[in-house]
C-alpha cells in the first residue's frame, strides 16, 4: 500500500528561479575544463587520427573500420575515466586483426601488409598506454607510419597534410612533457610550429646535398610499386571504361614548337600506346612474337613534325606514349627507349617513377604498304567456335561489297545508322561477346566498338588489330601543359590496305563523334551524378571551378618537376653549377654534415644565449628541492622556502631537518630579505649546508 501526497503548489517565480538555477549549473558543468591527463590523451588521439587518415584510402575497409573503432573505444575510456582493458582482452583482439592481415595478404611482409600491421599496432597501442615509455612508443610509431603514406602518394597536398600531422604530434609530445602549469593549447601549437620551422634549413640542405638513392625506397619488395592505374597489355570489354571514371593524370605534354597554350587539333590527339593483335574470343592481348616476325618498319612520313615533351606518371608498365605516329625512339635522360615494328614506344624496364622524355611524331604517313600475306597472318586470325552471327554478317557484307575501302565504310555506316549508343555502363556480354554487342545490346564503350570492328574486318580477310592509348587532352592555360588523364583512355582500330599500309580507323567516332572532338567529361559522358554533374570541369568550361582546378594542376606540376623529380642526374647538375661535380659520396657526406653542423650552431646559439639565466644560489635551491623530492618529500607548487621548511619539520628527523632548515632560512633571507651580506660569503655557506643535507 502506497500513500501519495499531492505536490505543493509553487509560485511561478520560484519555478522559474529553479529552472534558471538548473540551467546555470548545466552550463557551468559543460564549461568545466577536462583534467590534464584526459586533455593530453585526447590531443594525442587526434594526432594519431591525422596519421591514420591518409592510409584509409588505400587500406581495406575492414582495416579502417577496426582502427576507427579502437580509437573510439579509447576516447570513450578517456572521457568516462574508466580503466584500460586488461591483456586478456587486448591479446585476442590483436591476434584476430593480425590473422585478418595474413588471410588477406598471405604474408606479413611487403609494403601493403607492413603498413596495414603498423596501422593496427598503433590503434592497439593506444589501449595499452600505462607508462611514459608507452607514450613515446605511440609517438615514434606515428612518425614512422606518417612516412609510409608517401609510398602511395607524393602530391603537394599529401605533404601539407603530413606537416599538419607533424605539428599535432609535436604539440602532443610537448603537452606530456610539461611538469608545472601547462600553457594554453594555441601557445603549445605555436611552439610545435617553431620546432618545425627550426628544422626547415637543415631539411633544405639535406634535400639538395644528401646523396640521392636510385631505386625503391628502403629496397622494398616486389609490391612496392603496386596500385598504379593505367593501360595494360590486354583488353577485355569493360576495363578501359573503368579508367574513364578516373580523373588521375596519365601524363602531361608540352608542345615547344606551337605558340603558347596551343597544340594540335583534337582529332589529331591520338596518343599511341599498345598494339593488341591476339584475340581468344573474349580478350585482346599483346603479341610479343610480333617483334620477331617483322623487322622492317618502313614508314614514309609527310606533313609537319610535332615535338612533344612528355612527363609520364608512374604506371608500373614499360609503355611510353606519343602522338600517332612516332618517327624515332623517345629521347630520355635516365634510360634508353626503343621503337618496334608496331611503332610501340618501350622503356627498358617498368616505369615506377615519374619519367620525362621527348618524342617527335608526324600525323601523315604511309606505313608498311608492302607487307606479304605471311607477315599479315596473325592480323587475320580468329578463334574457332566464337561469334557465328558476326561471321555470317561479315560474309554477307563481303558478298555485297567486294572493295575493301567501301566495306570499311559500310561497317562504319552500320554503327552510325543503327541504334548503337555510347555508354560507360554497358550490359554484361555472354560467351559470344561480339554477337551480343552487335545484335543485342548495341551499347558500349570504345573497346566494344574497336573489338567488334576488328573482328568484322578479320572475318572478311582484311588485316586488322586493336590499338590502345589515349585520345584528347586538356590544355592547362596556366602553365601551358596539356593534361591527359586516365579518363582519356581510348581504343581504336588499324586496318591494312593494299598500297597504303596501316590506316587508323576509329569506329567510336561513327557513334559518338563528340568523344573525339571533346573530352569524355566535357559532355557528361563519364556519367557523373549529383553535385559532380553540376560542376563542369571540362576543357570548354570557363567556370571558376575549372580555372581553380587548372591553378591546382599547375602547382602540382611545378611540385613534380622541381621537388619530386630531383633525381641523381639533377643533383649532379646542381653540384656542377656549384663547382662540386667531382665529389664522391664520402666527400659529399662530409660537406653535408659540415654545413648541417654550422646550421645547427646558428640556430642553437641564439636559443642558448636567450635562455633564462638562473642565479647560482637559485641553482643550489632547486638542487635541494629535487633531492628532497627523490626522498618522497616534494615541494608543493604554492610553497615558498619558509612554508616548505615548516612542513618538513613534521616529516624529517631532527638530525636531517636542522641543515635543511638552515639552508632554507639562509636562502629565503638572501632571496627575499634585506640582508646586505655579499654573495661571495653566502654561496660557501649554502654549499656547506647543502653538503650537510646530503
Amino acid at each position: 500500500m502506497t500513500i501519495s501526497a499531492p505536490l505543493p503548489d509553487l509560485p511561478d517565480s520560484q519555478i522559474k528561479s529553479g529552472a534558471k538555477a538548473i540551467s546555470t549549473l548545466h552550463k557551468s558543468w559543460r564549461k568545466l575544463p577536462l583534467a590534464r591527463d584526459k586533455a593530453d590523451t585526447l590531443l594525442l588521439m587526434f594526432a594519431c587520427l591525422l596519421v591514420l587518415l591518409p592510409h584509409t584510402s588505400q587500406a581495406e575497409w575492414w582495416v579502417s573500420v577496426s582502427c576507427l573503432c579502437l580509437l573510439a573505444w579509447r576516447g570513450w575510456l578517456t572521457l568516462t575515466g574508466r580503466r584500460m582493458p586488461p591483456s586478456w582482452v587486448l591479446v585476442p583482439i590483436a591476434s584476430l586483426m593480425m590473422g585478418g592481415v595474413f588471410l588477406h595478404f598471405h604474408t606479413f611482409f611487403g609494403r601493403d601488409a607492413g603498413v596495414t600491421m603498423l596501422m593496427m599496432l598503433l590503434a592497439c597501442k593506444l589501449l595499452e598506454m600505462r607508462a611514459k615509455r608507452d607514450l613515446f612508443v605511440v609517438l615514434y610509431l606515428s612518425f614512422f607510419l606518417l612516412l609510409t603514406q608517401f609510398l602511395d602518394t607524393q602530391t603537394i597536398g599529401s605533404a601539407a597534410f603530413a606537416l599538419c600531422a607533424v605539428v599535432a604530434l609535436l604539440t602532443a609530445q610537448l603537452s606530456f612533457n610539461y611538469t608545472g602549469v601547462v600553457p594554453p593549447l594555441m601557445q603549445r601549437i605555436k611552439l610545435g610550429l617553431l620546432i618545425l620551422a627550426l628544422a626547415i634549413p637543415l631539411t633544405i640542405v639535406a634535400f639538395y646535398l644528401f646523396p640521392r638513392l636510385q631505386g625503391p625506397l628502403w629496397s622494398l619488395p616486389s609490391d612496392a610499386n603496386t596500385g598504379r592505374s593505367g593501360l595494360s597489355d590486354s583488353m577485355t570489354p569493360g576495363n578501359i571504361s573503368k579508367l574513364a571514371l578516373s580523373e588521375d593524370i596519365a601524363f602531361r605534354v608540352k608542345f615547344p614548337d606551337f605558340p603558347d597554350n596551343t597544340g594540335p587539333d583534337k582529332p589529331l590527339l591520338y596518343w599511341r600506346g599498345i598494339v593488341l593483335s591476339h584475340f581468344d574470343g573474349r580478350s585482346w592481348t599483346h603479341d610479343d612474337l610480333q617483334k620477331f616476325r617483322r623487322r622492317d618498319n618502313a614508314v614514309n612520313f609527310s606533313g609537319p613534325k610535332i615535338r612533344q615533351q612528355i612527363i609520364l606518371e608512374s604506371q608500373g608498365q614499360r609503355w611510353l606514349f606519343g602522338l600517332d605516329l612516332p618517327t624515332a625512339p623517345a629521347s630520355l635522360n635516365e634510360v634508353g627507349s626503343s621503337l618496334n615494328a608496331q611503332s610501340e614506344l618501350n622503356a627498358p624496364q617498368a616505369i615506377n617513377n615519374r619519367l620525362r622524355y621527348e618524342v617527335t611524331s608526324q600525323t601523315q604517313y604511309k606505313w608498311q604498304p608492302e607487307l606479304s600475306a605471311r607477315d599479315l597472318q596473325s592480323e587475320v586470325e580468329l578463334p574457332p567456335g566464337f561469334n557465328p552471327r558476326t561471321l555470317e554478317f561479315a560474309a554477307d557484307l563481303r558478298q555485297r561489297t567486294p572493295d575493301d575501302r567501301r566495306l570499311i565504310q559500310a561497317v562504319l555506316n552500320f554503327f552510325r545508322n543503327e541504334k548503337f549508343s555510347y555508354t560507360l555502363e554497358p550490359p554484361i556480354l555472354g560467351r559470344n561477346s561480339v554477337d551480343d554487342f552487335l545484335f543485342n545490346s548495341r551499347a558500349g564503350f570504345c573497346e566494344h566498338y574497336a573489338s567488334a570492328f576488328v573482328v568484322l574486318m578479320r572475318a572478311v580477310d582484311i588485316p586488322a588489330r586493336v590499338v590502345t592509348g589515349y585520345q584528347g587532352g586538356e590544355m592547362n592555360l596556366v602553365d601551358g601543359f596539356m593534361e591527359v588523364r586516365q579518363s582519356d583512355a581510348h581504343a581504336w582500330a588499324e586496318v591494312w590496305l593494299q598500297d597504303q599500309g596501316w590506316v587508323r580507323v576509329d569506329p567510336t567516332a561513327a557513334v559518338a563523334p563528340e568523344r573525339i572532338s571533346l573530352n569524355v567529361n566535357s559532355r557528361g559522358l563519364n556519367g557523373l551524378r549529383g553535385l559532380s554533374g553540376l560542376m563542369n570541369l571540362g576543357a570548354n568550361s570557363k567556370s571558376l571551378l575549372s580555372r581553380l582546378r587548372m591553378q591546382l594542376d599547375a602547382v602540382n606540376n611545378s611540385w613534380n618537376q622541381w621537388v619530386l623529380n630531383y633525381n641523381p642526374a639533377k643533383q649532379v647538375d646542381f653540384l656542377r653549377t656549384l663547382g662540386l661535380a667531382e665529389l664522391d659520396w664520402p666527400k659529399l657526406m662530409l660537406i653535408f654534415f659540415a654545413i648541417g653542423t654550422v646550421l645547427i650552431g646558428l640556430i642553437a646559439l641564439p636559443l642558448l644565449y636567450h635562455r633564462p639565466k638562473i642565479a647560482p644560489f637559485d641553482k643550489l635551491y632547486l638542487y635541494l628541492c629535487k633531492k628532497l623530492a627523490d626522498k618522497k618529500h616534494p615541494r608543493l607548487l604554492h610553497e615558498g622556502p619558509i612554508a616548505y621548511a615548516s612542513r618538513l619539520k613534521s616529516t624529517l628527523p631532527e638530525t636531517q631537518y636542522a641543515p635543511v632548515q638552515g639552508f632554507l632560512a639562509l636562502y629565503a633571507a638572501t632571496k627575499y630579505g634585506n640582508t646586505r651580506q655579499p654573495m661571495s660569503d653566502v654561496l660557501p655557506q649554502l654549499k656547506t649546508l647543502l653538503a650537510q643535507c646530503r
